[in-house]
């Protein structure tokens, strides 16, 4: 859910997560992201790529913010706060993928809400890096409102196993924890307490479009699992793998494919949108009139994939150009642009009217000289589970 070049905005020295010493010991290149000094790549961004879609890779993604909310109104208050409905959250341990919207309708941060407890006055929120201090903004001037408690755990760390056989790669490092990772299935999570110890906790999520879990532990306990995971095969992998992966699987970059300016319309997030009934969370009347007024005056977008065949490489902020020099010629553009390793072209994820049909012609202007080339638009995701998902 974060960039993999999003440097500090101020003089400040970057954080380090508990994992700092086992990066350097196993020849991270580490680079300054989102203020948290982290691996870009352990030598090779493309073996890495290609472990977590063959094999089994692993992240530190210890940067993300982990806040446990308690208290007798936590399901209002996260009710009125996400676009999302923790509702749909009947058993301890499942997740929920929710965006946080502005008054506007806009996307402040997408995040993920774990049920804690069966009484449903606890849960657990992991969100954005890059987007920590306005996160915890919008919560703590929503919580004024709420019988509720946010405490943000610093103690906490947290590696992101992913990968076709990360999952049985895991049980050889950790064989008490089989029957558990047997049991959950994708966005459902266990509490590890009794098998391993307390704050050890494990879910079925990712952000690679492969199987494999997330772990949550003590920060103490991160660097001794760190290196029993690699002594079983589980290959260290960096930001760049990561970027290249979660693009391969369509999933969403925040401050990239989305932001507090753009609806979760215009970025494949309606799926989120709990609007069945009439629940009153922040943003749902704007999010709502502005998708009307959009349809009724044609300026409409919607999220696709864009692929090249032909050489070169699309980058974000490039303007797609449909239907070049006809009088239905339209514009997007790119909100992430890549070299796909697994389909070893030139992907893109970009923001189109959403009158764009199969029939028109989508174009890129590579070097910005006026010459076009051709694209092939595609619904996303183009690799799920190791395998491409198009003709």
């Amino acid at each position: 859910m974060t960039d993999i070049q999003a440097p500090t905005t101020d003089n400040q020295a970057p954080q380090r997560t508990p994992l700092y010493q086992s990066h350097v010991d196993s020849e991270g290149k580490l680079v300054d992201f989102s203020g948290w000094e982290l691996p870009i790549h352990y030598g090779s961004q493309i073996d890495e790529h290609e472990a977590v879609r063959t094999d089994a890779g692993m992240f530190d993604v210890s940067h993300m913010v982990i806040v446990d909310v308690k208290g007798a109104q936590s399901k209002a208050w996260l009710q009125k706060l996400l676009a999302n409905d923790v509702n749909k959250l009947k058993m301890v341990g499942k997740a929920l993928y929710s965006p946080m919207l502005n008054e506007q309708g806009g996307i402040i941060d997408d995040l993920i809400v774990y049920l804690s407890n069966a009484d449903e006055t606890e849960y657990r929120i992991v969100s954005n890096a890059a987007t920590r201090d306005k996160d915890m903004a919008q919560f703590e001037k929503v919580a004024k409102d709420f019988d509720v408690t946010l405490t943000e755990r610093n103690d906490l760390a947290m590696l992101a196993v992913q990968g076709p056989k990360a999952v049985e790669k895991l049980i050889q490092a950790k064989p008490s924890w089989a029957e558990t990772l047997e049991k959950i299935t994708p966005f459902v999570g266990a509490d590890l307490t009794d098998i391993e110890a307390p704050n050890w906790f494990v879910a079925r999520t990712g952000y690679t479009g492969e199987d494999g879990v997330e772990v949550i532990m003590p920060a103490d306990a991160a660097a001794v699992f760190f290196a029993l995971l690699k002594e079983n095969g589980i290959k260290p992998a960096g930001l760049g793998a990561r970027d290249t992966l979660r693009m391969e699987a369509g999933m969403n970059l925040y401050g990239h494919d989305m932001d507090e300016t753009i609806s979760p319309y215009d970025c494949n997030m309606a799926w989120t949108l709990a609007l069945k009934d009439e629940r009153d969370f922040i943003g749902r009347e704007a999010l709502v009139n502005n998708r009307k007024q959009a349809k009724d005056n044609n300026t409409a977008m919607k999220q696709v994939g864009l692929l090249l065949t032909s050489r070169g490489v699309l980058r974000e902020g490039m303007q797609v150009t449909i239907n070049q020099g006809t009088d239905n010629e339209q514009t997007g553009v790119i909100t992430s642009g890549t070299f796909s390793p697994s389909l070893k072209n030139s992907i893109a994820i970009a923001r189109v009217p959403d009158s764009l049909s199969e029939d028109d012609n989508v174009q890129i202007d590579l070097r910005g000289k006026g010459k076009f080339v051709d694209v092939r638009v595609l619904k996303l995701p183009f690799v799920r589970n190791g395998k491409q998902q198009f003709a």
